[in-house]
């Protein structure tokens, strides 16, 4: 699992229990994860098209900095699936988890499309061929 994005818990994010509101913690998980299936699939075109089941495991309270962690599991030929784990930052903790997130390519005509990607692609390797590296 790749954690690539942590959030600060502040009172706008909380729920009448005083602990961080879940519509506001699937914002945030579906936003990371269109941004990750953008970069993995070189397309700023990405719909979300399935979120399997949402299992939130522990609270998060204000104060807390947690951390989202993506990593792809499937290429599709128009779709890349995406599993999801939210933690606590500083214990481990586990918040959240979705099992499968599934994003679909499309093309200018808003249709899927193929995108031609067979495996996860790490920023340290994007960067190889570009002339700037030693």
């Amino acid at each position: 699992m790749n954690f690539h994005t942590r959030k600060w818990v502040k009172p706008e994010d909380l729920n009448p229990n005083g602990t961080l509101f879940g519509g506001s913690l699937l914002r945030w998980i579906d936003e990371e994860a269109a941004i990750y299936a953008i970069v993995q699939l070189g397309n700023q075109r990405v719909v979300t098209k399935y979120i399997s089941e949402i299992n939130f495991v522990s609270a998060s309270r204000q104060g807390d900095i947690i951390e989202l962690g993506i990593t792809a599991t499937e290429f599709g030929r128009t779709s890349i699936t995406l599993t999801c784990e939210v933690r606590n930052k500083i214990t481990r903790k586990s918040i959240l988890t979705v099992e499968k997130m599934v994003f679909v390519n499309l093309g200018e005509d808003g249709l899927p499309a193929p995108h031609g990607r067979t495996e996860i692609k790490y920023v340290k390797d994007q960067f190889k061929d570009d002339g700037l590296s030693e």
